[in-house]
């Protein structure tokens, strides 16, 4: 099997910043690379590496790695990938290429990466910013944000406290001045127990189903348990939360799109696969097996 030295590139991308960075000198003092075509930097035992599979290896680092100078990253991935073709040329010569369990893995790797590349080649023209931006006006942008309560909260051990800081509030005491005294958190008691702007997915159901009923300057006259103690809360004002803009929601429609597009692209190589499912035992298997029994009436 010829090697594959983008294959190998993949595979030690990783591990490359832990070699030492001396080598980048030698990179340094042999002037600046050809401004034309795609250079030959290495041969091993005949078979080239051109500056472009260089690139290509970098290409697979994270984000931090390739910040670093090119005088350093450059040697150091080329003598990488030198070091693994020389590993896998020893390994055919030695003829661990032909032992099984190395031939199923080499197999394994060869599907994922057939099965990557189709993917990649498919997702890309689904996820221009032409095709982001309609998603992001049809899904987010025309829809109206969320339900938001500023809310604060005195929490208390037991409902007998919560009921009398109640009927001190409807006497006309004052909110923070009583947080202050009663809280059993004197970390949110210093901040007055003022929990700013929540939506529903953000509080126990039993907080929302109190803070949401109020309206602004409103205090629940029934204290709300929940698993952190006894609640007296205050609703402060009521908003449409804004939605996020398109720069915020980038990251996560690439995502949502992505996916999508795995997943149609999934069931149409099941559609024109010939698939046979086999039970443990190597009997074929029926449509029925494994399903869930009906339950019992």
């Amino acid at each position: 099997m010829p090697f594959c030295f983008r294959a190998a590139a993949r595979h030690v991308a990783a591990a490359c910043l832990v070699s030492a960075c001396s080598i980048g000198a030698v990179w340094a003092q042999s002037g600046s690379a050809p401004a034309t075509g795609d250079p030959v930097l290495a041969e091993v035992n005949g078979e080239a590496v051109h500056q472009s599979d260089v690139r290509y290896a970098v290409g697979q680092l994270p984000q931090r790695a390739r910040s670093m100078p090119p005088q350093k990253l450059y040697p150091l991935v080329l003598n990488q990938i030198i070091d693994m073709m020389a590993l896998a040329a020893e390994a055919r010569r030695t003829g661990i290429d032909k032992d099984p369990g190395v031939q199923h893995l080499v197999a394994e790797a060869e599907q994922q990466m057939l099965a990557s590349a189709l993917l990649k080649k498919g997702i890309a023209p689904q996820i221009t910013d032409d095709a982001l931006h309609a998603r992001y006006m049809a899904e987010i942008a025309s829809k109206p944000g969320e339900d938001e309560v500023h809310a604060r909260d005195i929490l208390v051990h037991n409902e007998a406290a919560a009921k009398k800081i109640i009927a001190e509030l409807d006497k006309g005491a004052d909110f923070a001045g009583l947080a202050k005294q009663y809280s059993k958190d004197p970390s949110i008691a210093a901040r007055n127990l003022d929990l700013g702007f929540v939506t529903k997915s953000e509080m126990n159901p039993a907080f929302n189903n109190a803070a949401f009923a109020l309206q602004p300057g409103q205090i629940a006259q029934t204290p709300v348990q929940t698993q952190f103690g006894w609640n007296v809360i205050q609703v402060l004002a009521r908003r449409r939360a804004p939605q996020p803009t398109f720069e915020q929601t980038r990251g996560p429609l690439r995502q949502q799109i992505t996916k999508e597009y795995e997943q149609k692209a999934v069931a149409q190589a099941l559609a024109q696969a010939h698939v046979v499912r086999f039970n443990p035992h190597g009997s074929p298997a029926s449509a029925i097996d494994g399903a869930e029994p009906p339950p019992s009436k």
